[in-house]
């Protein structure tokens, strides 16, 4: 809703929503008050038939200017453009569609900053109410793109409408995994797992300019299931990987794919010979697309996430374990066991240095790739973690450039409908070099990682450590968000957004945004209340 001066207001439905629900609008940090802006879902007219079966994902994606005009070549459909932005989220917010400073950041955690000068409460933000009935729609801007049921929604940021501008149907499907990729040399930069193990890219800038409901100049991967018909659970861009894709299935079997390989090309790979154990088969054929598997564990791959330079990919599954591979030596460098049961959700740091992990024992896990080792525990969770991220845009109100400690802010969400944050120094962190039989461990502030070498070889996945062994951290805030389970969360330059499960998305704008939105509000009051005489004077 927009006051007298065209700014988005959230004192209205949002408020009243909230206190009806007994949720507040806002939460309080050291760094001041973060507000809620306004929020995102899907038509409330439609019905799902599948609604209660799947689990609402989030990306973010920014698009460039209209590239030159340029159609579809032959069949694979790939649509050529030069749009092109990354990963299964966005880090950003803003006003009208263009350019700004944000960056994205992935189901796998990886964030990368984009320049830009638009700033949250610009005047004129366009509606894109009318978006899908122009077949000249350029694409151009800022959209969040979320499944719910069986469909796709695409909504646009910088509307302050709830609902989405482009629904894509699938028929007996549903769409379970989605990724956007910035570094896309040609059209196709999205991509989306099915429920039948099927998978597509395409074009997000032509489905924008489309006006069904179907998609439109896909590529069509593992169709039919194929190759795997097990659900795809999880799906990421390879950094840099010139585009290469892998996709996690419900069976613990990840594959890499090729998005500029034809997707109907043949692909056989060796039985399995022990499902307890990591091993990767090539395909058999040159032109196969997948061109390897990667048998990861028994039962599901819940979550991926590639370190942002791309040599690592980490994982985590139903069997309760992380696991950290190089990727383009195909190799087991470290991982562990949670405390209890599954893990389902990992991000990395934006250094490389540190892995957030959550599940189903209720905590929040940092584990140090230096060490190989969890080195702090966040308790605070009533139920299950389902999303983890670095807040990569943080910097302590108290730090200066010549502070030698390093601080990281980080946050969780659950299905107790929590966000939690949580801020940590580096040099809290104690690390037990080892424990002696029948005695206590000795310990070392920092790092150190030769001393690991002995005790954890290179490839081991270590058993859950003793509690007492592992620091113990604490929330900064504990904030209720949602009615329902959360299912995700994305940090941006202005904003915190949150996700639930049911598909409704939460927008929350950091203090210093708020103040300049507040600032921007009042110029433009002053403004308009000097020129209204003159204006009046002319009648």
């Amino acid at each position: 809703m927009k006051n007298a001066n065209g700014l988005i207001s959230t004192t209205s439905s949002n408020t009243a929503q909230s206190q009806s629900t007994g949720l507040k609008t806002y939460f309080k940090t050291h760094e001041g008050r973060y507000k809620l802006h306004y929020d995102k879902t899907y038509p409330s007219t439609l019905l799902h038939y599948a609604h209660g079966k799947t689990v609402s994902q989030v990306t973010l994606a920014h698009l460039k200017d209209k590239p030159v005009p340029s159609t579809p070549t032959g069949q694979s459909s790939t649509f050529s453009a030069t749009s092109g932005v990354r990963s299964a989220a966005v880090r950003l917010w803003g006003g009208s569609n263009g350019g700004r400073s944000l960056s994205f950041v992935g189901g796998n955690g990886t964030s990368k900053n984009l320049g830009g000068n638009s700033r949250i409460g610009s005047i004129g933000a366009s509606s894109s109410s009318n978006a899908t009935s122009n077949s000249n729609f350029d694409g151009k801007g800022t959209y969040l793109i979320f499944n719910v049921g069986d469909a796709i929604f695409i909504s646009d940021l910088n509307s302050q409408d709830k609902d989405p501008v482009k629904s894509i149907h699938f028929s007996n499907s549903n769409p379970m995994c989605h990724a956007f990729d910035q570094d896309s040399k040609d059209g196709h930069d999205l991509i989306i797992g099915l429920n039948t193990g099927d998978v597509y890219s395409v074009s997000l800038r032509q489905q924008l300019q489309d006006v069904g409901k179907k998609l439109v100049g896909a590529q069509h991967f593992n169709k039919d299931g194929s190759v795997n018909n097990s659900h795809c659970t999880c799906i990421a861009w390879v950094p840099g990987g010139d585009g290469a894709f892998v996709v996690g299935h419900a069976d613990g079997n990840l594959y890499v794919y090729e998005k500029n390989r034809d997707g109907a090309g043949d692909s056989s790979f060796t039985v399995v010979k022990d499902q307890t154990q990591f091993s990767v088969s090539h395909a058999r054929y040159s032109k196969s697309n997948p061109i390897a598997r990667w048998h990861i564990c028994q039962g599901s791959i819940d979550s991926i996430s590639f370190s942002t330079d791309g040599t690592y990919i980490a994982t985590v599954g139903r069997d309760g374990y992380l696991r950290v591979f190089d990727y383009l030596k195909e190799q087991l460098i470290c991982g562990g066991k949670s405390y209890y049961g599954a893990l389902l959700c990992c991000a990395w740091s934006m250094d490389g240095k540190y892995i957030l992990t959550g599940g189903e024992d209720d905590l929040v896990q940092v584990w140090s790739m230096e060490d190989r080792k969890v080195v702090a525990w966040g308790e605070g969770h009533n139920s299950w973690v389902s999303g983890v991220a670095f807040d990569s845009y943080w910097s302590s109100p108290n730090s200066n450039d010549n502070e030698e400690t390093v601080r990281y802010r980080f946050g969780s969400v659950g299905q107790d409908t929590q966000l939690l944050l949580w801020d940590l120094e580096m040099d809290e962190i104690v690390v037990p070099l080892r424990r002696p039989s029948g005695g206590s461990p000795t310990y070392s502030a920092g790092s150190q990682s030769s001393q690991w070498d002995s005790v954890v070889p290179l490839g081991t996945l270590q058993p859950a450590p003793s509690m007492l062994d592992v620091l113990k951290i604490s929330p900064l805030v504990t904030h209720r968000v949602h009615t329902e389970p959360l299912s995700g969360l994305i940090f941006t330059q202005e904003s915190v957004l949150t996700a639930c499960r049911e598909g409704h998305i939460k927008i929350w704008i950091r203090p210093a945004a708020a103040e300049s939105q507040s600032s921007n509000a009042e110029t433009l009051l002053s403004t308009s209340l000097k020129e209204k005489p003159s204006i009046l004077s002319k009648g």
